[in-house]
């Protein structure tokens, strides 16, 4: 009997550490949802600020649009939404060398002035910078001669971007809608 009690002891002792060990092992399974890597990051890796200087192109009129009303009927209405796919370029002239696109949504959100929230991504296709981004989301007073905006982060050359981007209208024809705006980006990255 003394020999059944303490089978029956030691298969309680069993179950008993069988079942912590389980559960540690679940507890440990499940907290890879995040993992802390400051310090790994920042080995071998240097914080630099890039400048870039570039022209946007917003083409309203025409056979072929960059940038297309999906919401209002007056483009300068409030909640008059437009989506654009717009070239970026070296100089300010339309004809000049294409460094990338500047794609996003912009919406007149001032019920009684020209303000707009761009939510917009520079994708570049020159150079070292082909196939990397940079993402930006603010307020853009259209009538104040430069307006900024803040970079929230970027892709490939540009990770943990941040920084800020300036915009300045060059061209505004006012009987087509179309604008050249030059951007000035100040980006720091890894």
């Amino acid at each position: 009997m003394v020999e059944l009690y303490n089978h029956s002891k030691m298969a309680n002792l069993l179950f008993i550490c069988y079942i912590t060990i389980l559960s540690n092992f679940i507890t440990i399974s499940h907290q890879t949802f995040s993992e802390e890597l400051s310090e790994v990051i920042s080995i071998n890796q240097i914080e630099k600020t890039t400048h870039l200087h570039f022209y946007f192109h917003d083409i309203v009129s025409g056979k072929n649009p960059t940038a297309i009303k999906v919401i209002g009927t007056n483009p300068y209405d409030f909640g008059a939404t437009s989506i654009f796919d717009d070239p970026l370029t070296e100089g300010p002239e339309p004809k000049s060398k294409i460094i990338g696109k500047a794609q996003g949504i912009y919406s007149i959100t001032a019920q009684n002035d020209l303000a707009l929230i761009m939510v917009m991504n520079f994708v570049f296709t020159e150079r070292k910078y082909n196939g990397s981004s940079i993402s930006v989301l603010g307020r853009n007073h259209v009538l104040d001669d430069v307006r900024e905006m803040p970079i929230l982060g970027g892709t490939r050359l540009f990770r943990f971007a941040r920084g800020y981007a300036l915009a300045h209208t060059f061209m505004f024809d006012i009987k087509t809608g179309d604008a050249t705006v030059e951007y000035n980006l100040f980006v720091k990255h890894y």
